[in-house]
């Protein structure tokens, strides 16, 4: 109880806890990405059921992987090394979820392009359902699990403020879940973005699982700036249908 009164108390702590859920909460918009395009190749009454539980099994896994922190902390120490690069269990993980986005946006963007062509990888939920869609959700659920605890670990030495910021950050994206999927839906074209987000993640993390320190504010900048001018364009749009109308 002494511990917790002194962080109440502390003004340090109320700087870092609002730093951090800052931080996870821009760590959490990959994720969110990834969940809102996934979940929308199901069945309209699946769908909700996707988001929630892809997002409700990132809250759990990071809360299994705070209780977890000297496992976490021992990820970051070199397992073996090739040609002079030393390779972490943490630069595993990112690397193969990496690939593994990259994988699934390129076969998309070429699905989109060539839809004759039954090439779209994201296909195989629509396929096999929900459960399918909901064991992709949970393999990049835990790579974004692994980048979001390490950064929090990095951020404060508290385990309570590593928690209520976790939790902060994935009840926000609960929140924000459902518009954002809608609005990919109803806005074909932000797809194609979307899709091109989801590629631009995946290299970010093969760069630093290859240990290039990518920052993310230019990541997210580039992001803005797109999704900005993507923005003005479905305006023009509108705006080109109600003259028409």
């Amino acid at each position: 109880m002494d511990y917790l009164y002194s962080l109440l108390i502390d003004p340090h702590a109320w700087i870092a806890l609002a730093a951090l859920v800052t931080m996870e909460v821009v760590l959490g918009i990959d994720n969110l990405i990834f969940i809102s395009i996934l979940s929308n190749k199901l069945p309209p009454e699946q769908q909700k059921i996707a988001r929630r539980i892809g997002l409700l099994a990132a809250l759990g896994l990071r809360i299994v992987l705070l209780g977890a922190l000297t496992f976490i902390i021992h990820l970051v120490e070199p397992l073996f090394s090739i040609m002079g690069k030393s390779f972490s269990g943490r630069d595993l993980i990112l690397i193969s979820g990496g690939l593994f986005l990259v994988w699934k946006a390129t076969r998309e963007i070429h699905h989109v392009l060539d839809p004759e062509e039954d090439s779209n990888l994201f296909s195989s939920a629509t396929r096999s359902g929900l459960s399918t869609t909901i064991v992709q959700i949970l393999f990049l659920d835990f790579v974004f699990s692994i980048d979001s605890i390490i950064t929090a670990v990095g951020m404060t030495e508290h385990l309570p403020i590593m928690i209520i910021a976790v939790i902060a950050a994935v009840l926000s994206m609960i929140l924000a879940a459902d518009t954002l999927s809608k609005f990919i839906k109803n806005n074909p074209t932000i797809v194609m973005l979307v899709l091109g987000f989801l590629l631009m993640i995946g290299m970010t993390l093969l760069a630093e699982g290859f240990g290039a320190n990518v920052p993310k504010g230019y990541i997210y900048s580039a992001m803005a700036f797109a999704a900005g001018v993507e923005g003005l364009n479905i305006l023009s749009r509108r705006s080109a249908r109600k003259q028409r109308g």
